[in-house]
């Protein structure tokens, strides 16, 4: 911000502030006694249709409105303003023949950004625009600082993510975007409860870090004196649940991942996690497809969006494995080359992948994968058979134990979702765990620990399970065609 701009901004408030100081001497500062019992868009989508001669013979009166001003035009003996309220925008004629004459002077003083109340009548101009005409008007709060330019907004897009109350006070555009993902979230409950789930509620502090492959955020409970973590994910309290009698269960919540900032990645995120007893794989993917085309429909979408300057299908998903998309993207490996951990290693360097020494074949598939299939998959894929070695949750595939009954969602480019057939065996879990164990030893920040209680309930018996997880923010991106995660989390977290 120049200085110029410093010293505007400073002078407007110190204005500013001398108006509030008169309100307040009349002790008529923040009105808290204005109920409004009309939105703006109800207004609009009421009697926008009539034109002026037929509003004016249904005599709409006696409607009363509050919002900001956002637009203000002053004239002699007559002004407009637009107010915006939670619903959008309305104008609003203010004549000195319609109100009291001191309160038409005062109000010509009332700035942008004001909050104001306004009674009244609705009627047309000979512009064919929705108005409401004045017969009372009241300051309802006093706008101590100034709105964002209106044809400029937050040109700053720090300022944008750190006051996103600004961003939401001068950009409907913006606004629009987060009411979609609460309807978003709407239609994926509407789904989940139509399909019997039952919704439930787990710990956010775990005293093991567990249910998926990241670093976590560590804290402490003072009075246990012990530590704790925030949790990457609520699987194996869920599934716990499952021990427990409840056939289908889910959770739409926060989990947390110590993991750098970008477009794609904020470390608290939303995460919508189901697990369903006696589900069958196939039936699960469906399910998730389902889930995914219903939160679309639910924001005014058809089959066909754009993400990122894609166009994606999502009447059309497909389903295809991790090792024949490989050999799709790779044209040097073989199938025999999927199983020869020198091979994939010399190729890795190749394609300037690293890899640890004490990776096995199934870990640098995987990373090879990463690197040169992912961004390719724009038309909504499910990529299954997953190798077990990066699958420490999974259930084994009866035909081949080196793969994991598993599959992850990848639509533009990007992971949508993540499901698999749960590991129920005990004594394969606990191995696993240990595996995992070794891994944090070796230097995986990432790798879980030994959830020596999830073993105990596995000892009691879970039934077979699918469980999936789907990253809410990533799938609000898509159907809003954001690029940037931070454009759909109210509040992202940001560099200092």
């Amino acid at each position: 911000m120049s200085d110029s701009n410093i010293g505007g901004e400073a002078s407007i408030l110190e204005e500013r502030r001398r108006k509030l100081e008169e309100l307040r001497d009349q002790n008529i500062a923040f009105v808290n006694n204005f109920t409004p019992a009309n939105k703006a868009q109800e207004l609009h989508d009421s009697h926008g249709h009539l034109n002026k001669e037929e509003l004016e013979d249904k005599k709409i009166t006696n409607l009363s409105v509050a919002g900001r001003i956002v637009l203000k035009r002053v004239m002699g003996n007559a002004s407009f303003v637009t107010i915006r309220d939670g619903s959008g925008d309305i104008q609003v004629y203010i004549s000195k023949n319609n109100i009291d004459t001191d309160l038409y002077k005062n109000f010509k003083s009332w700035d942008l950004g004001d909050i104001i109340g306004v009674d009244g009548n609705l009627f047309k101009t000979k512009t064919e625009e929705l108005t409401v005409e004045a017969h009372s008007i009241v300051l309802i709060t006093k706008s101590l600082r100034p709105m964002p330019e209106k044809h400029k907004g937050l040109a700053d897009i720090e300022i944008k993510y750190r006051q996103r109350y600004l961003d939401l006070m001068s950009s409907p555009e913006s606004k629009e975007i987060f009411v979609k993902r609460s309807q978003i979230v709407a239609s994926i409950r509407a789904s989940m409860l139509a399909d019997n789930f039952l919704e439930v509620e787990t710990p956010m502090m775990h005293s093991i870090p567990g249910g998926a492959v990241a670093k976590p955020f560590i804290t402490k409970h003072n009075a246990l004196d012990r530590e704790l973590f925030l949790r990457i994910a609520p699987e194996l309290h869920l599934k716990r649940l499952l021990v427990g009698g409840f056939d289908k269960v889910f959770e739409i919540n926060r989990s947390f991942r110590n993991e750098g900032l970008s477009t794609r990645h904020n470390p608290e995120f939303t995460m919508l996690e189901f697990y369903a007893a006696f589900a069958s794989f196939d039936g699960t993917i469906d399910f998730t497809k389902n889930i995914i085309q219903s939160a679309s429909e639910a924001i005014g979408n058809d089959n066909h969006i754009e993400w990122d300057g894609d166009k994606i299908d999502l009447s059309n998903f497909s389903t295809k494995t991790l090792n024949d998309l490989v050999l799709e993207h790779n044209s040097d490996l073989s199938a025999d080359d999927l199983t020869n951990l020198e091979k994939l290693r010399s190729y890795s360097k190749s394609i300037n992948v690293s890899y640890k020494d004490t990776w096995g074949v199934g870990k640098v598939l995987l990373e090879i994968f990463e690197k040169s299939v992912e961004v390719n998959l724009i038309q909504p894929t499910f990529v299954t058979e997953y190798p077990v070695e990066v699958s420490p949750l999974s259930r084994r595939n009866n035909e081949n134990p080196s793969i994991a009954d598993r599959f992850e969602l990848f639509i533009g480019g990007k992971e949508i979702a993540n499901g698999f057939c749960e590991l129920n065996d005990p004594d394969d879990q606990a191995e696993r765990f240990r595996e995992q164990v070794k891994a944090k030893e070796d230097g995986d920040d990432e790798a879980m620990g030994y959830d020596e209680d999830y073993i105990t309930a596995l000892e009691h018996g879970m039934p077979p399970a699918v469980g999936v997880g789907v990253g809410i923010d990533r799938l609000v991106m898509m159907l809003t065609n954001q690029s940037s995660i931070r454009d759909v989390i109210l509040f992202p977290q940001l560099k200092s």
